[in-house]
């Protein structure tokens, strides 16, 4: 019988969504224990009550038949892995990770997350790995889209965090979008944008991108940059500034540093050889620095077109020096403001979850760093290794060179995001120990696991992240786990306590996250006043918070000091430098891969919709009308694209609106979907000497028709 659902029991609570970095919080509804519809939050910060068809489908995919419910453990790789209890597979894992550093130290092991974890989930992770094992190999997924916005804003400002906030929006004349499809990966905060457009005529928005994106339909000025053209691009812009009297020498001789460097590079720099590398023509670039001059308040999204470069930092630096230039920083409505692809990817970046970093924006690097975070988890001295942690394709590289022996991989699907996937295969397959912590099984990487950890989604457990606004927001939960499934930071603390360190006994998440701001105290992202309770009343704040009475800070930088050394924020001349692989007879194109509006990562949620998946229901490769007919190719026809490190085969798209020479792939698909069908085999797994962040944007490739399927063998 079918209880009518006015007298099922009903539940009511709010959360931040689960997918893109906007932090857009829900409301979400359960009727007997299920989840059942879910809306945008009105009067939320992030996102006004708007919602994407992603966060609208979220009640298809939280309960579906490939939920993990209890832990697994496979004794021996040739067996099948069978469910254990909690205390028994973490036992068996912590004799494993015992036994490993007994033999090789603790460099041999390492921990791989995600800005899916919440931060109290990251800030566990850090003080298990970092402060209790003695080693720095912790990393996170958003090495892989932001780590170049990192160190941009620490080389440049002296500290990571955007200065910015969405409400900028509405007060900025002049909005760029620069290396991002924004109307696609971010559309709750793209709307505002429109809106923005519709309700102020006259304001400008310039789309920067060598594709014409969907954002590009909405630009009052479009520059098709040539793929790895940007920093010429901007030198460029920086050169008219300077030359058509568009700098605010009142601020840049007040607050900053490096100018006479920077003005003369740009000066002397080969003015014809920046037009040729930008690829765009001087028109155009007169247009874009024409419209940046005159503007008043100039904001300037960026995201993967920046970052997934060997030289990202580099072209977070070069938007940041144009900022500086023209006094666009520090003021409401005007700022460089990084997009952040993932729910709590800044949280990750506040905990300490990269590789180089320690809580509270510290580093493993500074000695007084890690006495001061050794005193504070009262750890002996020394605990916290100097020696440097290994990053995400650092990892595989180490585990396929047999350096890394043990990986703990929680909330991400390497074996489909990271580039050159069969070395990562291979370094998986050679691993001695694989720990996967994940709501679902399969997918891609859990079939590699030897210990599999059941976990609880947003809805199911409370827990903390931070938005691309530096917007801290408490969710709650609304429904039970499956079966015997954990939240993430529960399952890192009792395996800590198995394992026999000190300081891994908490009540709740809010006992670990008021623990983890006391290390935020002081420090560029101070969360001191935001306790645990004070959220769950007040739900969001934004840092700096230094204290409980204190109401959070919605724009950085409005006392022009920034946290460099000096109190001045920084120039940088940085030169043009070409992705790492080049096109030639043999592999003619350029690759370059991003989102869907309807799909998000590796397909782990999203994949399980029907109403998503008849969205976009499957893999393709755009081509240019001209490149398709050149090596005898049609709209769905099947098509071989192939790179140095390997191929997949897919339909084609036809697009009139990418630039010659130029194909694109999304990167959601994986081994799950079908047969040589992600675009990561194909990618560079080059990256930067100091972001280390992979080039995805740009490999060389050969595209034409698939060979046919053999038919029947004759008889």
């Amino acid at each position: 019988m079918t209880i009518p659902l006015s007298i099922q029991e009903t539940k009511k609570g709010e959360a931040i969504c689960p997918y893109c970095g906007v932090g857009c919080r829900l409301l979400m509804e359960s009727a007997d224990g299920e989840l059942i519809r879910v809306k945008g939050v009105a009067d939320a910060p992030a996102n006004l009550g708007g919602i994407c068809a992603k966060g609208a489908t979220l009640p298809e995919v939280i309960r579906t038949p490939d939920r993990l419910t209890q832990p697994h453990v496979r004794p021996a790789r040739s067996k099948e892995p069978r469910p254990m209890k909690w205390a028994d597979a973490l036992g068996w894992t912590a004799a494993r990770f015992r036994e490993i550093v007994e033999r090789h130290g603790p460099d041999a092991v390492a921990f791989y997350g995600s800005g899916q974890l919440d931060s109290e989930a990251s800030y566990l992770a850090v003080k298990l790995f970092k402060g209790s094992i003695g080693t720095n190999n912790t990393d996170s997924n958003s090495r892989l889209c932001m780590a170049s916005a990192v160190t941009g804003y620490q080389t440049s400002l002296g500290a990571d965090g955007p200065p910015c906030c969405y409400a900028d929006i509405d007060l900025s004349d002049c909005l760029v979008v620069w290396g991002s499809n924004m109307a696609d990966a971010f559309p709750v905060t793209f709307n505002r944008m429109k809106a923005r457009l519709k309700a102020k005529p006259g304001v400008e928005l310039i789309v920067v991108d060598p594709r014409r994106t969907n954002t590009a339909n909405y630009a009052t000025l479009y520059v098709p940059v040539a793929p790895g053209g940007d920093i010429p691009l901007m030198n460029a812009v920086g050169r008219l500034l300077l030359e058509r009297g568009a700098v605010d020498h009142d601020f840049v001789a007040a607050h900053t540093e490096g100018f006479a460097v920077y003005r003369d590079f740009l000066l002397h720099a080969d003015w014809k050889e920046l037009v040729s590398a930008a690829g765009v023509p001087e028109a155009l670039i007169g247009a874009l620095a024409d419209r940046l001059a005159r503007s008043r308040a100039l904001l300037t999204f960026y995201c993967q077109g920046l970052n997934q470069s060997t030289v990202g930092m580099w072209k977070n630096n070069s938007i940041i020096n144009l900022h500086l230039l023209t006094g666009q920083i520090g003021k409401p409505g005007a700022g460089p403001f990084s997009l952040t692809g993932q729910p709590n990817a800044m949280g990750g970046r506040e905990t300490g979850l990269l590789a180089q970093a320690l809580p509270g924006y510290r580093f493993s690097a500074d000695p007084g760093h890690r006495a001061e975070v050794e005193a504070y988890w009262r750890r002996p001295a020394g605990t916290i290794s100097t020696r440097p942690g290994l990053t995400a394709v650092e990892m595989s590289r180490a585990l396929e060179a047999g350096r890394l022996k043990a990986i703990w991989i929680a909330a991400t699907n390497p074996t489909v995001s990271l580039p050159d996937l069969h070395q990562v295969r291979r370094a998986l397959s050679g691993a001695e120990l694989i720990v996967v912590q994940d709501p679902y099984h399969p997918t891609e990487t859990t079939q590699f696991a030897d210990v599999l950890l059941p976990v609880a989604q947003w809805a199911e457990k409370t827990g903390t992240m931070t938005s691309s606004e530096r917007l801290v927001s408490f969710s709650e939960q609304v429904v039970e786990p499956p079966g015997t499934a954990l939240p993430d930071w529960q399952i890192l603390a009792r395996f800590g306590q198995a394992m026999g360190f000190s300081g891994f006994q908490f009540e709740d998440a809010g006992a670990v996250w008021d623990e983890f701001t006391g290390l935020t105290a002081g420090r560029p992202c101070d969360m001191a006043g935001m306790t645990s309770e004070r959220l769950r009343r007040e739900r969001h704040l934004r840092w700096p918070c230094p204290s409980v009475d204190h109401p959070g800070t919605e724009r950085l930088y409005l006392d022009r000091k920034f946290p460099t050394s000096s109190g001045r924020a920084r120039f940088h001349a940085r030169l043009h430098r070409p992705p790492r692989e080049t096109t030639d007879h043999e592999f003619p194109l350029i690759l370059t891969t991003g989102r869907l509006y309807a799909h998000w990562h590796t397909l782990t949620r999203t994949g399980k919709s029907p109403k998503l998946l008849r969205l976009e229901p499957s893999a393709f490769v755009e081509v240019h009308p001209d490149d398709a007919a050149e090596v005898g190719l049609t709209a769905g026809q099947a098509a071989e694209l192939s790179s140095r490190r390997g191929l997949i085969r897919l339909p084609v798209k036809i697009n009139a609106r990418l630039p010659r020479g130029v194909v694109f792939v999304p990167f959601h698909w994986g081994d799950q979907q079908g047969e040589n069908v992600a675009a990561n085999y194909l990618t560079n797994p080059a990256i930067g000497r100091i972001a280390k962040q992979p080039e995805f944007k740009y490999c060389a490739v050969r595209l034409g028709p698939a060979p046919e399927a053999p038919g029947p063998a004759a008889t």
